[in-house]
């Protein structure tokens, strides 16, 4: 598997306050999916890049630690990552994503709490989307069995 290319799109039209934009996905399961910086810096119904920023650490994370359970011999009956990407305004304007949290809920028969948690670490470091973040981005994680 080499280079392999994932594409998005971003269009925004007007200011930041009044402006509007659309965010697509070349796969097409967005498309032209609204944002504005009410749905991002508001709580009004719609997306933001934040929102989606999480979801792809959330997938990709339960992905990743699937994976190192299964190679570790476990089997995987299911897991669920909630990600929460924290923004936060920064002294003298603008915003900055401070971190990323990770909640995951695993049901894994013939494991122990103390594996799950072991293993889940384990994972964040095999999970593509928590390598990239790290470098400036503090990640936390909590792993519990359901």
């Amino acid at each position: 598997m080499a280079g392999i290319k994932r594409r998005g799109t971003g269009v925004w039209k007007g200011t930041l306050r009044e402006g509007e934009g659309s965010i697509s996905l070349e796969s097409a399961a967005l498309r032209d999916e609204p944002y504005s910086f009410h749905t991002r810096f508001e709580d009004r119904p719609g997306t933001n890049p934040e929102e989606l920023i999480a979801a792809a650490h959330a997938g990709c994370y339960s992905m990743a630690f699937a994976n190192v359970l299964s190679k570790k011999g476990y089997q995987v009956d299911g897991l669920e990552t909630q990600a929460t990407i924290h923004l936060s305004q920064k002294k003298g304007g603008g915003f900055s994503i401070t971190r990323s949290s990770l909640d995951v809920r695993g049901r894994v028969p013939d494991i122990d709490a103390e594996t799950f948690k072991r293993l889940a670490e384990e994972a964040d470091g095999a999970c593509p989307v928590s390598n990239l973040l790290r470098p400036g981005l503090e990640i936390e994680l909590e792993a519990t069995l359901a």
